[in-house]
């Protein structure tokens, strides 16, 4: 075991990926397909003796225990473990290449989701299984990248509370810390509550009416915010509203970085209801599904679609759900979303789902897109702006922690803002001179930036399948993906001239 431990985080982290395949191996063995678990059996053994052979190589080698030095290995991880999780996908569905194998396995690594495969059929089940453990993994591994690397470099969205000039010098002994044991500490502490809360909602669901394979992979669809389904979404499943309730809960752990990390902030979570993210989320799944409604409802009442209250119901829960899945960049639309749209006569409201994505969860969460912190920052500086306009010279009455949110932090937050549009710009226009259209080069570079697959089936009027877009935009996607997953400043603290010396 201490053997184990000696060896560099990027060894383990491909070994840990490569153990998990025996999962779906043991799913297959279940359902008596014999090819599907031996070719799972012999690329995981092969592969596990041949990442052996490398830990015996590389045992003696003393890394450095650095936090920009594990954020270089978290990079390389990300581009590495898919390439070796597609091998066994491409053998076992010989319609596709290995590069889109490997854009499959990289978007579940990053929990974005999109696939390839709009019919489900074309998959064997343990396939299926595949996309969601891979998912899940990818999950818990930003998890922890989060609270060991991010925020001792004051990145992720941690950089908003880091603005004094204290807060800089404690963070900065932080980084220089060994962060090999942080990242061993963090992951303990996180693993547990990881996988309880997963089992705990695939119970759930089960017992709601849903597949093993339905509820294990939406449970782990859902706690990693990878929106990945074996039945095409929710509407496939058999749980219907009952099932959608209990994962509106659970998708709650996407929108504040208390949920599974308990020791970050005592303070905060003891006091769990003062959570800026919660209390900003809270607003959104109250206000924008109330909008929605009365915009659906208007246009029934105007064509006297009906005038059933059940409906009115079933139409204002479906936009609750879809609103916090899409804040949450998870992406499953709720089975009433397509009814409210059917009840009205209108069509799906793509830029607000587009919104919804780009301003993603809370910090240190599974989730993409900007972060609530982040929004919340920027809110706060324009509250106050607007009441200097009549009062120039007036003094807030809040504590530092709030001025320092509101200027110094606005300021970061508004950096990664126009980082995050720039990054979006270049990749529409990259998308574009494919010869995707300009909306949807828009809403691809929106849905791999936010981490969020599903949202190009679900914003879309002309969406066609991820498996249409050239080998060259499908690369342009793997970087949005990757750049998406670990954000603008962790790629700028990387080609930082001082990580090089």
């Amino acid at each position: 075991m201490n053997w184990l431990k000696s060896l560099p985080l990027f060894v383990q982290l491909l070994a840990f990926s490569v153990i998990m395949m025996y999962l779906p191996m043991a799913f297959a063995i279940r359902l008596e397909d014999w090819d599907v678990a031996r070719t799972f059996f012999y690329y995981t053994t092969f592969l596990l003796i041949l990442l052996t052979l490398v830990g015996i190589a590389v045992s003696g080698y003393a890394s450095r225990n650095s936090a920009r030095h594990y954020l270089l290995t978290a990079f390389g991880a990300f581009l590495t473990i898919p390439a070796l999780l597609a091998l066994p996908f491409t053998y076992l569905v010989p319609s596709i290449t290995y590069f889109q194998a490997y854009f499959e396995m990289l978007s579940s690594l990053t929990t974005t989701g999109a696939t390839l495969f709009d019919d489900p059929s074309l998959v064997p089940a343990p396939l299926h299984m595949m996309r969601a453990i891979v998912g899940w993994i990818g999950g818990f591994f930003i998890l922890v990248v989060a609270v060991s690397i991010f925020a001792p470099l004051q990145i992720g969205g941690f950089e908003v509370f880091a603005a004094s000039r204290t807060g800089q010098k404690s963070t900065t002994q932080i980084a220089k810390a060994d962060a090999s044991k942080r990242l061993g500490r963090n992951a303990a502490q996180i693993f547990p509550v990881y996988v309880f809360v997963t089992a705990l909602l695939a119970l759930c669901l089960l017992i709601s009416g849903d597949r093993t394979l339905v509820a294990v992979s939406h449970a782990m669809s859902i706690i990693s915010t990878s929106g990945i389904s074996p039945v095409g979404g929710l509407q496939g499943a058999s749980s219907g509203y009952a099932g959608e309730a209990l994962m509106f809960f659970f998708l709650f752990f996407a929108v504040s970085r208390h949920s599974f990390f308990f020791g970050s902030d005592s303070e905060a979570f003891s006091n769990l209801k003062l959570d800026k993210e919660i209390n900003l989320v809270l607003i959104c799944i109250t206000v924008i599904p109330v909008l929605l409604f009365i915009r659906h409802w208007s246009a029934a009442f105007e064509v006297s679609a009906t005038d059933e209250a059940t409906s009115a119901i079933i139409a204002l829960w479906g936009a609750i759900f879809t609103v916090l899945s899409f804040l949450t960049t998870t992406g499953f639309e709720s089975d009433a979303w397509e009814g409210a749209q059917n009840w009205s006569g209108l069509g799906t409201t793509g830029i607000i789902l587009m919104g919804l994505s780009i301003m993603g969860g809370g910090i240190a969460t599974t989730a993409g897109g900007v972060k609530l912190l982040r929004v919340y920052a920027l809110y706060k500086h324009g509250q106050r702006e607007i009441e200097r306009l009549s009062h120039p010279n007036s003094v807030a009455s809040s504590s530092q922690r709030v001025r320092m949110i509101r200027r110094e932090g606005a300021q970061i937050a508004w950096i990664f803002l126009m980082l995050f549009v720039l990054s979006l710009a270049f990749v529409a226009l990259a998308l574009a001179a494919t010869g995707i259209s300009f909306s949807d080069s828009l809403l691809f570079a929106t849905a791999g930036l936010s981490n969020t697959g599903p949202l190009a089936h679900a914003a879309g009027e002309s969406f066609t399948g991820y498996a249409n877009i050239s080998d060259t935009g499908k690369a342009i996607l793997c970087v949005a993906m990757i750049l998406g997953r670990l954000e603008a400043l962790a790629v700028i603290a990387v080609l930082n001239p001082n990580y090089w010396r």
